[in-house]
């Protein structure tokens, strides 16, 4: 069996980042992004890589406040699909939040079982205060949009699953 490690994604990475999330992107299970956002937030991904250098796999750690990030576009080459590799990423993920020292883990999916497994659990209420939410409410940024869930983008997320993890 063939390993892979876990490590920062590189700009190198950015247009193999987008190639495994574009199949995802065509079955409505992620939302896509320009190339631009994903040269934007590189420093947030990590990647796994195969010995030879394939990345196989990414997941994205999005600080959103104080004791809080989401896990973002975390996807998994279709041939690596049940072998470990999302698990990996989000471990490491989710070290990486301890890291920064944040308390909560949030994300939006369809793959419940998955994160379940790692602890997470559905969650439908308002997750911040209402001067945080105040604040949160002035990014631009559509993943916060879609935390606070915010009517602009229940398109976008109709059918997800709003998931929190206590760190």
């Amino acid at each position: 069996m063939t390993t892979f490690t876990i490590r920062p994604a590189t700009t190198s990475d950015v247009r193999v980042i987008q190639g495994l999330v574009e199949p995802l992107v065509n079955q409505r299970i992620l939302l896509g992004k320009d190339l631009v956002v994903f040269y934007e937030a590189v420093q947030e991904f990590r990647v796994a890589v195969t010995p030879e250098g394939q990345v196989i796999g990414c997941g994205a750690l999005h600080v959103m406040w104080q004791d809080l990030a989401e896990v973002r576009t975390l996807a998994v080459a279709s041939d690596w699909l049940g072998k470990g590799v999302g698990h990996a990423l989000l471990d490491q993920i989710e070290h990486d939040a301890h890291t920064l020292g944040l308390e909560r883990l949030f994300c939006l999916t369809f793959e419940t079982a998955f994160f379940t497994r790692h602890g997470f659990e559905p969650v439908s209420d308002e997750l911040v205060d209402p001067a945080v939410f105040a604040q949160l409410s002035l990014s631009p940024d559509e993943g916060v949009a879609e935390f606070l869930d915010l009517s602009r983008v229940k398109p976008n997320t109709l059918g997800n699953t709003r998931m929190l993890k206590r760190l």
